[in-house]
């Protein structure tokens, strides 16, 4: 398990974002130099977790519990199959770019050690938006990349330190639950009558999902 590339953006004006001033960091490129990584601050404050990365909407991206965002080459792949064209590291907004991890299926709570330094915890899915779709310019693509279920994973930082391509992963730390980011998204999207089963991840769960399960069960318990 490795880290294929570490990517970042700059900030770009586009026809296709909700950002007032029609601006997006979205579009993220590899690069060879090592980079600093670090818990942002609050949502609305921080923005991204890697020093030097554009995080433009912070009303809805980016913060410390959205610090980091991973995809896996091997669920890129299986896009360029399925759209017949290539998708380089970094082109779905992603920072990191792993091989040999199944980012989807990973366990809310999850721990991962990258390089020497850096230990990240899995938080939440990724949720597709306009800005998406616009960037890749593919008709549907919102519904397409939410049937695929498969949407990889963001992470907040533990442990700061620096990384870059090529850096090992490792996982040192699973916890006991069932709660993958599949689940966690399918839950969130198309399948809400999974919404209570996320709350057995308790504090490690992105705590906007915490309370859109705790809200969606509450009712029920009454």
């Amino acid at each position: 398990m490795r880290l294929l590339s570490v990517n970042l953006g700059r900030a770009k004006a586009v026809t296709y974002t909700d950002h007032p001033q029609g601006i997006t960091g979205i579009d993220k490129r590899p690069v060879d130099e090592p980079v600093r990584v670090a818990a942002p601050g609050p949502k609305g404050v921080g923005a991204s977790g890697l020093a030097g990365d554009a995080v433009c909407h912070t009303r809805h991206h980016g913060g410390d519990d959205q610090a980091v965002y991973a995809m896996a080459r091997e669920d890129l792949d299986a896009w360029e199959r399925e759209l017949g064209r290539p998708l380089t590291n970094g082109c779905f907004g992603e920072n990191l770019t792993t091989s040999g991890l199944d980012v989807s299926g990973a366990l809310i709570g999850e721990r991962w050690r990258i390089g020497r330094e850096v230990l990240l915890e899995i938080t939440s899915p990724r949720i597709p938006c306009r800005t998406f779709q616009g960037h890749l310019d593919e008709r549907g693509w919102v519904k397409r990349f939410t049937r695929r279920a498969a949407p990889g994973a963001y992470l907040r930082v533990l442990e700061p330190g620096e990384i870059r391509a090529g850096d090992p992963v490792e996982i040192v730390h699973r916890p006991a639950h069932e709660v993958s980011v599949a689940l966690a998204f399918r839950a969130g999207t198309t399948e809400r009558r999974l919404l209570p089963r996320l709350l057995v991840a308790g504090a490690a769960l992105h705590p906007e999902w915490l309370d859109m399960a705790s809200g969606y069960a509450a009712p029920q318990d009454a």
